[in-house]
């Protein structure tokens, strides 16, 4: 039985491979959304979308911002205990903050994160002595923070309001229910892992292994994701109508599982996937009311943010490439080293 199952995880290797099947997934998902969002779209009417859009009020759209604000400032966190964890410790927030918020931005809106979000994110550090290989770790710690955060509040949610759940993945509420609890056993099992573990917990091997963050720590890794999705939701939940009156939690269910099937699909702004998931979730809004309210959400938390990130990065190239070099030689300096911060060995955190 055990060479059958060999030979079996052989020939999917090397026939068929998870590069595959993630492509084939994605599209996959792509496909249903797109089917659904055009079906809904369907005799929508433009001009009271955008009679919705200039209904929403200055103090709607004001807290709505303020939360993706203090998402994002939350989001900087991402990166800065994956650099604590990994024992980088000479590298500055502020250089953290600037990775993270640019890495993610730009990664999510022009899509395949993984790739984009990692080439930023390199950009950025080499220049403090990090290599590929301590990025690929930042990518990593990174994600399992989002996912961590992402799977405790979708499980919570997903028990004490399955009938949302439902309404996206169109599976029963009891079994919804059952899923929640996985989820939440999912992850006490894990951190009980992480507890009961004599020594560091480490995966990968050689210049590739990464030592997990402990128990404790992995907790505060949890409360990152929970408080930077929560103000995510928030702000959704600002943009909605007000009526019918719909739970924060109940929403935020479908929130999460629009933005998981969002990275899932690895379409550039989750845009169509994210969009159409929202719309099935929430079918007890009007369609105009609700496309407004996603079209507001999309400009305060895709649009602006992409925007700033673009600038930043190319204002920070401008000040490397030409504003530094020319300094130096107006000032008869040598040029500047390819690697300006050598960094000090130091033990991981956690």
């Amino acid at each position: 039985m055990q060479g059958f199952l060999s030979t079996i995880g052989r020939v999917f290797r090397e026939r068929i491979g998870w590069k595959r099947v993630g492509l084939a997934a994605s599209l996959l998902i792509v496909g249903i959304a797109i089917h659904h969002l055009v079906h809904t779209l369907k005799g929508v009417n433009t001009a009271t979308v955008l009679l919705a859009l200039e209904n929403k009020t200055h103090s709607q759209i004001m807290l709505a911002a303020l939360c993706v604000f203090c998402a994002f400032c939350t989001l900087t966190l991402y990166d800065l205990f994956a650099l604590r964890t990994i024992g980088k410790l000479h590298v500055p927030y502020r250089i953290a903050a600037l990775s993270s918020f640019c890495s993610y931005t730009i990664g999510h809106n022009i899509g395949a994160t993984v790739f984009t979000g990692g080439a930023i994110r390199f950009r950025i550090y080499s220049d403090w002595g990090l290599n590929a290989i301590d990025v690929a770790k930042i990518c990593f710690i990174s994600g399992l923070t989002f996912w961590l955060g992402n799977t405790f509040v979708l499980g919570i949610g997903m028990i004490w309001h399955p009938t949302a759940a439902s309404a996206v993945d169109l599976l029963p509420e009891s079994l919804n229910q059952l899923i929640g609890f996985g989820f939440l056993f999912g992850i006490g099992a894990y951190l009980l892992w992480l507890a009961l573990g004599r020594n560091r917990r480490e995966l990968g091997r050689d210049g590739w292994k990464v030592v997990l963050p402990s128990a404790p720590f992995t907790l505060l890794q949890i409360m990152i994701g929970v408080v930077d999705l929560g103000f995510c939701a928030l702000a959704m939940y600002i943009l909605i109508p007000d009526t019918p009156h719909t739970y924060f939690v109940s929403m935020a269910v479908v929130f999460i599982l629009a933005t998981l099937l969002g990275f899932a699909s690895h379409a550039p702004g989750s845009l169509g996937v994210f969009d159409a998931a929202m719309l099935v979730g929430l079918q007890q809004y009007g369609r105009e009311e609700l496309l407004a309210s996603l079209l507001m959400f999309r400009i305060l938390y895709f649009l602006i943010p992409f925007a700033l990130a673009i600038a930043m990065m190319g204002m920070r190239e401008l000040w490397i490439n030409v504003v530094l070099p020319w300094h130096r030689r107006k000032n008869g300096l040598s040029p500047a080293p390819a690697v300006a911060h050598t960094p000090k060995q130091q033990q991981p955190h956690g």
